[in-house]
């Protein structure tokens, strides 16, 4: 077997095995290198050589981390979710009974999801930090709604992943730009393959379209009818009377705040510097205690941690890997398994992403080890820069949204259960993997085929 091979079962084994992902790709790594005759110094001193391509964007997502538990500090997620409420009450009450009121909140809501969670990844860069924050408080109105859960964590889990797919700001610029271009242009040296930043957001938009789609099946058929949640009626007058109010100063230093981080980030290329500034400006103002300044920013370096620590370790599995002399093999092997067929290829790449990404459960983690192996193989099968972007970046997106450890359906799932009404994998997990997998792997070897 191939050394490539059995490194990618271990890892995945073990994932699905609920092992710890780093402690899967260090395992991995070792396994694949012994395999492939290489002594235990080798493997360790080429893990440790392929370490530092994940160390920028560990450190991007731990100052990211620690703006977005600042912002949550501020209050200022509660009081947008509380001005929502109040508002759509107010029409409820205006128009009782009428279902072309509450069928327009319905599509409002959706349609605020999906702003607030593309603003989470670009220009208010908090991640999935404002759906335990924003999410429960608006419980109340989707029970009053009868809305399907399911439906509204497929909104999420859309909302979150789409912009990075697509758009090289915020997250964008980390997984387009940082991951995916700089992951293929490595893979490529020599073999007469490089790509460009600008290229990437091309490569990607069939893919996001299939996203789209999966989309509108979930929200118009899949999850349209009601459904009926318990819902205490003193919980959202509770919540909202717990929260603090902010002065129009406040308001103000929040918006400079958030402002100059993506001024910082668009102008400097750099997600450290704009979180850093972010998080400078809200401390600064006296948003929160000087005195807890560290506590906030060691939190929201805990909060991103174990995503850099998983992008690391990724980055180490695929310089062992890339060590091993593996990858040719692996190269030649496939290309006698599928012939001369460049679409059968392109749809076992798309199939392969899609297992490894499902044991990781990230796929930002998930490009560097791929990029590696599809490269090579999609120069050899004559695909175009911009079809072999697609195929990596598609085959790296497959199974983020639809795992059981991706921050993709863990997001939706901590904001949706907080009364304990929404279960991980019927409600999130297996929606996402239906509505978004099967699209993904259409589109993204349609990509393959046309660019």
């Amino acid at each position: 077997m191939n050394a490539i091979v059995l490194a990618i079962l271990v890892m995945v084994g073990l994932c699905l095995a609920r092992v710890s992902v780093v402690f899967s790709l260090v395992v991995a790594a070792l396994v694949g290198g012994l395999w492939a005759g290489m002594s235990v110094d080798q493997v360790i001193s080429a893990f440790n050589e392929g370490l530092g391509g994940g160390a920028t964007v560990a450190l991007a997502y731990a100052t990211l981390g620690a703006f977005a538990v600042a912002l949550s500090r501020t209050g200022i997620t509660a009081m947008v979710s509380d001005k929502a409420l109040a508002w759509v009450g107010a029409r409820r009450d205006a128009a009782p009974g009428e279902n072309s009121q509450t069928g327009g909140v319905k599509w409002l809501l959706f349609v605020a999801l999906i702003l607030v969670g593309a603003a989470s990844g670009t220009v208010v860069p908090v991640h999935i930090a404002f759906i335990p924050i924003l999410v429960p408080p608006l419980l109340g109105l989707m029970n009053m709604l009868r809305l399907d859960r399911r439906a509204v964590a497929c909104v999420i889990t859309f909302s979150i992943t789409i912009m990075y797919m697509t758009t090289p700001v915020g997250f964008g610029t980390i997984f387009l730009n940082d991951i995916l271009t700089n992951s293929v242009n490595q893979a490529g040296e020599g073999l007469g393959m490089q790509v460009t930043t600008a290229m990437a957001p091309k490569a990607m938009l069939l893919p996001a379209a299939g996203m789209l789609l999966g989309l509108l099946v979930a929200v118009l058929f899949s999850y349209r009818k009601p459904r009926g949640y318990q819902s205490p009626l003193n919980e959202v007058k509770e919540a909202k009377a717990s929260r603090p109010q902010l002065s129009r100063k406040q308001l103000m230093m929040i918006g400079v705040a958030i402002v100059g981080a993506l001024v910082v980030q668009l102008t400097t290329g750099s997600m450290v510097l704009g979180g850093l500034l972010g998080f400078a400006l809200l401390s600064m103002n006296g948003l929160f205690k000087w005195k807890d300044q560290d506590d906030v920013f060691t939190q929201g370096m805990r909060l991103m941690a174990l995503i850099g620590f998983i992008m690391i370790a990724a980055s180490g599995f695929a310089g062992v890997m890339k060590a091993s002399g593996a990858i040719p093999e692996l190269v030649a092997g496939s290309g006698n398994l599928i012939g001369d067929n460049s679409a059968l290829a392109a749809l076992v790449m798309l199939l392969v992403g899609l297992f490894i990404t499902m044991g990781i459960g990230s796929s930002f983690s998930t490009i560097p080890i791929i990029a590696a192996i599809y490269v090579p193989l999609a120069i050899s099968f004559g695909f175009s820069p911009l079809a072999t972007l697609a195929l990596v970046g598609t085959a790296g997106a497959l199974g983020d949204a639809g795992s059981p450890a991706s921050d993709s359906t863990l997001g939706p799932t901590a904001g949706l259960n907080a009364d304990g009404q929404h279960d991980h994998i019927r409600d999130s997990v297996i929606p996402t993997f239906i509505h978004y997998n099967i699209p993904l792997i259409v589109f993204g070897w349609i990509a393959a085929q046309v660019l």
